[in-house]
């Protein structure tokens, strides 16, 4: 069997860009923040819409540990979260790639891939396509924000054009600069 390859390369993950998939949790003078603790910190205040009630749901804090795909990066798979967001805080001084599609019926067309730096995080937004986390560089640790509780909260889909005959083409980051 013979399939298409379709390149894809990233965009820098901006909070506008990401508004259909979720939050970007990063630093921003445009954020709600203040000073707390004596005037020793400044506290940026409900960066990102954590939702784990469905069910019951409680939230869980975890640490995930990333090892990077070779490159260039095909991309597989993709999950979503039915029952709630899912948050991710770089802990590395790394950058890595988020690869998302909207909430629903999954549409390959809609698939959009982007650049994190290490100060930026996200937060998936209940329903949302996305892969699992795609480090760049080196092991990278994030700190993971969801939900534990009943019910089954993780729905996968294979993009592997051999595994699943819907799918045309495989698509392949590329993170060369020139091509």
């Amino acid at each position: 069997m013979t399939t298409d390859v379709i390149i894809v390369k990233p965009k820098p993950l901006t909070k506008q860009s990401f508004l259909p998939f979720g939050d970007v949790i990063e630093v921003d003078e445009s954020n709600q923040h203040f000073t707390i603790n004596d005037g020793f910190t400044e506290r940026y205040h409900d960066l990102a819409n954590i939702d784990v009630e469905t069910n019951n749901g409680r939230t869980l804090v975890n640490i995930f540990r990333a090892s990077p795909l070779p490159q260039p990066i095909t991309i597989n798979m993709m999950e979503r979260h039915p029952l709630s967001s899912q948050a991710f805080m770089p802990l590395s001084q790394q950058p890595y790639l988020v690869v998302v599609a909207p909430a629903g019926d999954f549409n390959i067309d809609e698939l959009r891939v982007f650049l994190a730096t290490a100060n930026q995080g996200v937060n998936y937004h209940k329903g949302t396509w996305h892969h699992y986390c795609l480090a760049l560089n080196e092991v990278s640790d994030f700190l993971v924000v969801d939900r534990g509780g009943v019910g089954d909260n993780c729905d996968v889909i294979s993009l592997d054009p051999l595994k699943n005959e819907a799918v045309k083409h495989s698509l392949v980051i590329s993170l060369e600069k020139n091509n």
